[in-house]
């Protein structure tokens, strides 16, 4: 699976848990569940804020 981020289109993805992806380019968190991707913002004290209203359903779809 290729997988960008939604945000910058940057391949430079990490895994950092089950189904937990990070982007390297602009630090960005996703979680996939089913085939779509959940999109976060690491906040100052490691907290996380949902950046989903940002994009449409089809920019979080995940194409396999």
């Amino acid at each position: 699976m290729l997988m960008r981020c939604p945000n910058c289109s940057s391949k430079d993805i990490g895994k950092i848990g089950s189904q937990q992806y990070y982007c390297w380019n602009c630090f960005v968190e996703m979680s996939v569940s089913g085939n779509e991707l959940t999109v976060h913002q690491v906040e100052a004290d490691g907290s996380l804020s949902s950046l989903n209203d940002l994009f449409t359903e089809k920019e979080r779809k995940l194409e396999w």
